[in-house]
């Protein structure tokens, strides 16, 4: 036969709720996140190292590099125009992905990431979270 729920373990469910809430708090600190992809892994590897060492000189806390899944697109083409279906031939891009957190940026490290010049190929997304 069920029992009743106890008193105690009622009042226990609010709490749950306000420690999540804290620790989300906690996570609240302001963050630049930098998504870096490019076709060629040693000019990526590259990037964000210079990306790194930029955000080292001016003392704020950096979160990563972490490798995201590389991105693999995969193309079929026929070999020739009209008859031959079965020649076929498959080309494959990747584009690799990193992902870089600085934490409690300030307008000093904004401005230097911003000017910093970079390598052909390589595409940048920053976003303030």
């Amino acid at each position: 036969m069920p029992t009743a729920p106890k008193k105690s373990e009622k009042a226990t469910a609010p709490k749950k709720a306000s420690a999540a809430k804290a620790a989300k708090a906690a996570d609240a600190t302001p963050r630049l996140r930098i998504r870096v992809r490019a076709y060629e892994n040693k000019i990526l590897d590259a990037s964000v190292k210079q990306i790194i060492d930029t955000a080292l000189r001016y003392d704020v806390e950096v979160v990563g590099p972490v490798p995201l899944p590389t991105e693999i697109k995969k193309y079929t083409v026929n070999r020739s125009s009209f008859v031959y279906k079965n020649a076929r031939e498959q080309f494959e891009m990747r584009v690799h992905k990193r992902l870089i957190d600085i934490l409690n940026p300030n307008a000093k490290i904004i401005e230097a990431l911003t000017n910093m010049s970079l390598p052909s190929g390589v595409n940048i997304d920053v976003k303030m979270i």
